[in-house]
């Protein structure tokens, strides 16, 4: 079984382009229309989630899950490693920003990091 990975906007941003890592956004389709990940497709967070994904991605595809704040995210990456996925990393933050208690920014996310996306 694989250990999950959790990384950096910026190390999720160069994952995708020098070694070919899917990144699959786990919002909601009305999240994802109003900006993404540049290259994202979204394949939302719900009880078909495992289903949908092994019918899009062998189970050693290099896959990038990211969601708005990471908990998603983190979730959805935990359910592929324990389907059988071997090559999933988890992307901390997700598009806009992990945040504290209070509603603080802790890490920006891939929107407030500046990097290439698409809109709606």
């Amino acid at each position: 079984m694989s250990t999950l990975v959790r990384i950096s906007p910026a190390e999720a941003h160069a994952k995708m382009t020098a070694e070919g890592f899917t990144y699959v956004d786990v919002r909601t389709p009305e999240e994802f229309a109003e900006g993404r990940p540049a290259g994202s497709i979204n394949v939302p967070l719900g009880d078909d989630f495992v289903p949908a994904m092994e019918a899009k991605f062998a189970k050693d595809a290099p896959i990038l899950v990211g969601c708005k704040a990471g908990g998603r995210s983190l979730r959805a990456a935990n359910a592929l490693i324990a389907a059988g996925f071997t090559n999933v990393l988890d992307q901390r933050a997700g598009f806009d920003a992990a945040r504290g208690a209070f509603g603080e920014v802790t890490e920006p996310g891939w929107s407030r990091a500046g990097l290439p996306q698409d809109a709606g």
